[in-house]
Formats: structure tokens, sequence, C-alpha cells
């Protein structure tokens, strides 16, 4: 079979003769890889089109039935998952490595496994090394089937004569299909090995879950095509030296794109966190400047978390702003917020920023608490042990409405916080549980005034 070198694009999958520095598709630079590519034989236009689907029935005569669901047995799992595993599904699970992506699908075969049949796919690792990682995790599962393969032909007639309900391939950069020349983990094979487990987990309604390795920025290694193939895109954050591990949905076909879960590492595997705000908040210094406590919505669960921030005075002629958990650029614009409206001097001191726990926060409802926390920080001024910030900051100064702010203050006033400072317009019609204080202001300058009483 003749082959021919070609370059591709590892973002979008555009196909180039020649080396670009940049992508003429989606104009990244520095994605085009080298790929041996075997020629295809071409086809008439005339078979084609004699072979071509035709359209078997109108769109309101297409039946559908109930949703099925499959309990994996970590319910944080099943509420990224959206209520449950739907049948039929294929889940793509990145994440760094060593945070714990295989670890979480092998767990969940102890459930799965009592009602459904499993086939284990592994082209990392020898069926001795998976069955001694399940005896440390406490998983004994006979209805749990062990392959050690990375050809994509084999898997799938090792599917064909199992006929199992469920498929995990750990990982998706291993596979190698004989029809592609290039190397294991290359755009052309991620790609095709992607679409055969997407065709017969659809023919045969089983669901599978692929594992997918991620690249030093963070994001899933091959072509970005990848995710828009799988039903379900779940990615692993957090630190792999610290033992917390959030799962966030990124793309859900069946549920929301906003929850997420929360884990411990721990000896026996991953453990459920039930509460994250009590483990965000587990170890808080008290009585300390440039601390404040926000709470969040992560999906429909409310999350409080601890914002922390460092003032000192600049040694170089610019000064340094640094942020963790919180985007730099929106951490950047609170700064000129409080210089211009609050009459906070910032231009001479350098500004480190952090989410303590590992939690990334993008949503704009916690502006008044970062804001807080670099002006207390500055200005070294304490917060209130038991007081909660809630509220968007625009560039005037002004608070801006929040969501769900009834269930943001229920969670504080659970975790036996007292008082809340809020955006004054949305207070209409929220009802303040019994012995907590909600405070409502309208500028951002109104609010540190109350923090300096």
């Amino acid at each position: 079979m003749k082959t021919k070198t070609a370059y591709i694009c590892r973002e979008c999958g555009y196909q180039s003769p020649k080396w670009l520095g940049k992508c003429s598709a989606c104009g990244q630079w520095n994605t085009m890889d080298e790929t041996l590519l075997a020629e295809e034989k071409k086809s008439s236009p005339i078979a084609k089109a004699t072979n071509a689907a035709r359209p078997v029935s109108q769109l309101n005569q297409v039946k559908t039935d109930l949703e099925v669901r499959y309990t994996t047995g970590l319910s944080e799992l099943d509420r990224v998952l959206g209520g449950g595993l739907v049948k039929g599904s294929l889940v793509l699970v990145g994440g760094d490595p060593g945070i714990g992506k295989s670890t979480l699908l092998l767990q969940i075969c102890q459930s799965l496994s009592v009602s459904k049949k499993i086939l284990y796919v592994s082209g990392e690792e020898s069926e001795r090394q998976i069955k001694l990682r399940a005896e440390r995790l406490g998983v004994d599962c006979p209805n749990v089937y062990l392959v050690s393969e990375t050809d994509v032909a084999s898997i799938i007639e090792c599917i064909n004569q199992i006929e199992p309900e469920i498929v995990i391939i750990d990982s998706i950069q291993t596979m190698n299909c004989e029809e592609i020349s290039s190397a294991s983990g290359s755009v052309p094979q991620v790609r095709e090995a992607t679409n055969a487990f997407m065709r017969i987990a659809k023919q045969r309604d089983i669901s599978m879950f692929i594992v997918g390795h991620v690249t030093k920025d963070g994001a899933l290694a091959g072509p970005r095509v990848l995710e828009h193939m799988v039903d379900c895109v779940l990615y692993f954050e957090g630190d792999r030296q610290m033992t917390f591990r959030i799962l966030r949905a990124v793309k859900n076909r069946f549920g929301s794109t906003n929850e997420i879960g929360v884990f411990e590492m721990a000896n026996e595997g991953l453990i459920e966190v039930e509460n994250p705000s009590a483990m965000l908040l587990e170890g808080r210094s008290e009585n300390n400047s440039g601390s404040s406590i926000v709470c969040t919505m992560e999906g429909s669960r409310s999350v409080l978390a601890e914002i922390q921030a460092l003032v000192t005075p600049t040694g170089f002629g610019n000064p340094r702003r640094m942020s963790s958990g919180v985007d730099l650029n929106r951490a950047i614009l609170m700064i000129a917020v409080l210089e211009k409206r609050a009459r906070v001097s910032l231009s001479n001191y350098d500004v480190y920023i952090n989410v303590a726990g590992g939690l990334r926060i993008d949503e704009t409802a916690i502006d008044l608490g970062l804001c807080a926390a670099i002006a207390t920080g500055k200005k070294d001024i304490q917060i209130p042990n038991d007081l909660v910030f809630i509220g968007e900051v625009g560039l005037s100064g002004e608070l801006r409405n929040v969501s769900q702010l009834e269930k943001r203050i229920t969670e504080a006033a659970k975790l036996g916080f007292k008082t809340a400072i809020v955006p004054k317009q949305s207070m209409r019609g929220v009802k303040i549980p019994d012995g907590f204080n909600a405070i409502g202001v309208k500028t951002i300058s109104e609010a540190l005034s109350y923090i300096n009483k």
C-alpha cells in the first residue's frame, strides 16, 4: 500500500501537504504534526450515490423510549453525568497523569458489575497490573472482563464475543488502527479509533468510557474533533500533590455542564466529598487580613470558598499580578475598579491571589469577595469570620444582580455564617433564614466602608 506524508493540525484536524507554522483553518501556531497516510482507493461517484443512506421516516414519526441510566455507585459521578450513565453513551474522561482517571473507572466497576457485564480494555497496563490495583481498591467483580490490547480490530472482536453492556478504554492514545500507517497517539489514529468505538457503541447500545491524556497546557491530547465526537467530556481538576480532586463536565448531551463532583484521594481510592464547602474551608486561618469567603454556584450546588490576597510593596518597576483559581484578567479588572472607584492605591504593590483548596472559579458573583480580600490585604484590616460576600462588581463600582441568592445565603447560614454583604437590588423577594443578617449595598465603596467600621 502506498503511503504519503502530510501535516495534520492536532487542534482541528486540518491537513496540509507541507508544514505550516500557523494552521490555515483554526489559526493556532505550532500545531502541525507530520504524519504518514495510506493512500485511499478512489471510488466512483455513482457507487457512492448508490450506497448513500436514505431517510427512513419523518421526525414526528420517530419513536423514543424512556431514557435508561445506570447508577455508577458514586453519587458525585452520577451528579456530573446528569443523573447516571446513559445507555449507549460515549464518555471521555481527561486529566493529568496520576490524578485518578483509571482509579475512578475501576471503582465504578464494583457497583455496575452487579447487574452489568463490563469489558475493561487497557493499552498501558497488563492484566496482572490491573488485578493488583483492583485488590488495593477492594474491587472484586466476577462480571468484569480484562483484556490488554491496543489493536482496535481485536478489541471490537472481543466486544462482539463477550457482548458487554459497558466498555472502558484506557487510554485512547494507545489504540492503533492497522489501516492507518501513522504511530499510536497521532491525530489520524486517535480520530479513527474514536470513530470506530463510537459506531459500535451506538449500534449495540453500549455505554463506553474513554480515557484521554492531556497536554502540558491542560487540553486533551489529540485532535479537537475528539471532543465533538463523544457525548460527554469530563475533566479532572486539582493538583496531584493535593488530596482533593474535582470532576467537572465540560460537555454533556444528557445533562448540565455546570455540575461538579468532589473527591478525596485516599489509599483505598477516591472517596466522595458530600459537603465541598466544609472541605474547602477546612483549616482556614482566623483573624487574618486579605481573606474573604465567597459563595459560588456550581450547577445546582452552592459552594463556599476562601479567596486569599497578599498585597506587598513592589521591588521592581512594574507591580506583579498573579492569580491561582481566579481568572487573571478578571482580577486585574477588579484591581483597576478598586483604584478608580474605591480610592485603593495599588499601583506600587504586588498582588497575589489564591483560591484555597485548588478550586477554580469563573463566576462573576465572587467579584465582591475578591475586591474585599485585595482591599483588606492592602490596608491590613481583618474581615469578620462570620461574613460572606456575594455580588458582581461593574466597572462603575456598582454591584449587579446575582442569581439564586436565596440558595447561596441558605448554604452560608448552614455552615454557621451570620452575615452576608449582597447587592441591594437582589434582595427583593429573598427569604432570609432566622438569625442571619443580609446587608444590601449598591457600590463597592459602601461595601468596603462596612468592613472598615
